[in-house]
Formats: structure tokens, C-alpha cells, sequence
């Protein structure tokens, strides 16, 4: 992916290879490893563990899976703003125009004792699918408007270590963030600020251990932040702890260290923390999201930057197919290293959702509201038409009104 050379994508071909000629028939070893994360799931979706009693259904599970899927969205944006554009935004990045977002097509082979080599494969296009995997004024890779139609692209493999350690490699589910690429996998359509600028997708390796019923540890080795941004090749590393009770709480925290600057020397590394909780029982969900990022930058004279972002979805089940989410948020970025503006945001949204499946298919229809208010001298949403030759007004608050439809196809 990258121009320039780099061991981890040497290390992660290899890898590929060496479980593409894995055999699949090895002995039953242990208990069964969690089954990784599917369409279904957001980005840091909890981490399942088994008991000790194997699965009695196995059998009859499928291996292979395949489906497909495509959302559609019309954002009335009040301010009307002449360039049509949500600013600083690389999801829902379009308003006051009716847009397909996202489409793709996946297939997918979950590993298991019996089973142990897996795989991953899902292509994707719309307007979601242009600026999702790319950093604010930083080079990119080589070829990467083919590269950014792949939502994932990876092997995996249980070895019969202990309880199931699984390795993954290639472009794989990002173990950063609550919320997930796809729409579908979301309670609200549009995505949180801390979402946007955190990455989707991760390109590298990772294992993934369970201890026991509640606990589970990842690592990681990738080649940098954001995949498709290409400002050195050095590799970026990090890990996740997790824990899920055997009620209601899941616990995660996941911790990003590396370089991500042109400078490499580790005075320069970006370190970033990611903290869920989640608390579910039926038929309320409750999720609360803190991030915080900082570096030095190598630029002279500049000092250390910082940013954090939270977030508190509720979702609440309402009655049948009818649900509804609410979600407060704010992201405050006062160097501009991230969004590119010096700006504290906050923002409200609120989704109405109603969902019918019919056979392998669901339809899911959403009404939602978002307020979205920024401060700061870069802060500001776009409005009106142009106040000089390509030059589009700003103002401090925005508020949308989304229409939006989504068609899921998975196999049973």
C-alpha cells in the first residue's frame, strides 16, 4: 500500500500466506476463542467469551457467510449552504441532496476448533467510502482511491494455544471507537465528531487472547493511524484490555502509540487513549466514550498539541420493530491537529428508527435530528451561498434534519 519499503507489510504478507496454507483440519485444542467481529458489529463491539461447555449447535452454524447492504440519505441542512457540504466531516459528508453513503458486498468464514483458518472480504463505495480512511493535510498512499473501496480485506487464524488465541492480518475492524463505519451497525445514522476522526479501519496485525469468561486482551502492529494516510513507514503499535461481565457491563480500554508525523524519532509519537463503558439490559442500552490524543510536533516552535472528544449514546428499545437513540457529544481541538480548525464542539443528536425484516433481508427507515454548535477562530459550519469567488460563509451552529433508508442483505 505504501511507495516506500516497510517490514510490516512485508510481515504482513507473510502472515497472509502462511495462513492461506494453513490446514484446517487440526485437532480440537481448548475452548473456542472469540468468533471475531461481524458486519453486525460496531468497531469495539464487546468482546464475547465462551464458557467451557462447547458450542452444541456448531454443526449447524455455517461457516461461510455473505451478504450485502446499501443506505441512502437526504440532509436538510437549514443553513443551505451553496457548496453542500457538512465541513469537516468525511461521513454523511453531503447535505440538502439525496446521496447513497455506503454500499458493499461482503463474504466471510468465521474460525472455529474445527475450522481454524478464516477470512474477511468486504468492498464498499458512496460518499462515506471517499475520506474516511485519510488524515487532515496529509500525504496519502499511493493508489488510494482504489485502496478506500475496501472496508476489509484480511485472514485470520485460531491456533490451539490455551483458550483460542486468534491472529488477524490485513485491513481489519479498528480496535479505536465505539461506533462503526457502517450506518447499519449504528444507533444513530450520523456518526459522532469522535468517531470521524479516529480510525475505522486498522491495516497490520493483531491477536486477540481470552483469559477466561470476562476478560480478554489485544495487541496490535500497524502502519499508522489513519491506513491510507502515508506520512512515514514506520509501524504504530497499541493494545486493548477488555472486560464483560456476566450481566450487563462491558469495560474496554485501548491504548494507540506511535509516529505519525514525517519525524519519527519517538520525542514526536502520537499517544492516544480510548475508554468505553457500556451498560445493556433490555431494552436500554447505555454507552459512555472518552478519548484523548496528544504529541509534539516536530514543526519548530511548536508545542504539544492535545485533543479529546466524549460521548454518551442512550438507545432505548421502544416497542417491536420502533427504537430511538440520543446521544450528547462534544470534541475540542484547540491546535486544529486534528479537524483542521481551532473549534470546541458540541453536539446533539436524535434518531427515531424503525426496522422490518422480511426473510434474510431488514429495511431500517431513520428520522433524524442534529444540532451541531462550534466555537473557536477555525469553528464554524458553512451557510448560504458565496460571499466572494469560491468562498462560503461560516456560522457557529448548524442543524440538520435526515431522512434516511437502509437495505441489509445477510445469508442465515
Amino acid at each position: 500500500m505504501r511507495t516506500s519499503s516497510s517490514w510490516l507489510y512485508s510481515i504482513v504478507w507473510w502472515i497472509f500466506l502462511a495462513l492461506s496454507d494453513s490446514g484446517t483440519n487440526q485437532p480440537v485444542f481448548g475452548q473456542e476463542p472469540p468468533p471475531g467481529r461481524s458486519e453486525a458489529e460496531t468497531r469495539a463491539g464487546p468482546v464475547e467469551t465462551t464458557t467451557s461447555e462447547p458450542p452444541r449447535a456448531e454443526k449447524a452454524t455455517p461457516l461461510w457467510r455473505y451478504g450485502g447492504f446499501i443506505d441512502l440519505d437526504y440532509s436538510l441542512d437549514f443553513n443551505f449552504p451553496a457548496n453542500h457540504l457538512f465541513r469537516n466531516r468525511s461521513t454523511t459528508p453531503r447535505v440538502n441532496e439525496l446521496d447513497v453513503n455506503m454500499g458493499g458486498i461482503y463474504l466471510k468464514k468465521e474460525v472455529t476448533e474445527q475450522s481454524r483458518l478464516g477470512m474477511d472480504l468486504l468492498v464498499h463505495g458512496g460518499q462515506d467510502a471517499k475520506d474516511f480512511a485519510f488524515e487532515n493535510n496529509q500525504p496519502k498512499v499511493a493508489h488510494s482511491d482504489w485502496y478506500r473501496q475496501f472496508g476489509r480485506a484480511n485472514v485470520s487464524y485460531l491456533a490451539p494455544v490455551g483458550n483460542g488465541l486468534t491472529v488477524q492480518a490485513g485491513l481489519f475492524n479498528s480496535f479505536i471507537g465505539y461506533d462503526s463505519l457502517y450506518a447499519k451497525d449504528n444507533f444513530s445514522y450520523t456518526r459522532p465528531w469522535g468517531g470521524d476522526y479516529t480510525p475505522y479501519l486498522m491495516f497490520g496485525v493483531n491477536a486477540t487472547y481470552p483469559f477466561n469468561d470476562h476478560w480478554a486482551g489485544s495487541v496490535f502492529i500497524i502502519n499508522e493511524y489513519f491506513h491510507l494516510t502515508n506520512t512515514n513507514s514506520v509501524p504504530s503499535y497499541g493494545g486493548q484490555l477488555a472486560y464483560k461481565s456476566s450481566h450487563a457491563w462491558t469495560v474496554k480500554e485501548t491504548i494507540y502509540y506511535g509516529p505519525d508525523q514525517s519525524n519519527t524519532s519517538m520525542q514526536f509519537w502520537r499517544f492516544f487513549s480510548d475508554s468505553i463503558v457500556e451498560w445493556k439490559r433490555h431494552p436500554i442500552t447505555i454507552a459512555f466514550e472518552y478519548q484523548i490524543g496528544t504529541e509534539e510536533l516536530a514543526t519548530p516552535s511548536t508545542p504539544r498539541v492535545l485533543w479529546t472528544a466524549a460521548q454518551l449514546p442512550i438507545h432505548w428499545i421502544i416497542h417491536g420493530p420502533w427504537s430511538a437513540t440520543v446521544r450528547p457529544e462534544f470534541y475540542w481541538d484547540p491546535n486544529g491537529r486534528l479537524t483542521g480548525a481551532r473549534q470546541f464542539i458540541t453536539a446533539m443528536t436524535t434518531t427515531l428508527e424503525y426496522k422490518f425484516p422480511y426473510l434474510w433481508t431488514h429495511t431500517i427507515a431513520r428520522l433524524e435530528y442534529r444540532y451541531d454548535d462550534s466555537r473557536g477562530p477555525g469553528g464554524g459550519f458553512y451557510k448560504g451561498g458565496q460571499m466572494a469567488a469560491g468562498v462560503i460563509g461560516l456560522t457557529p451552529a448548524q442543524h440538520l434534519l435526515i431522512f434516511a433508508l437502509i437495505w441489509t442483505f445477510d445469508s442465515p
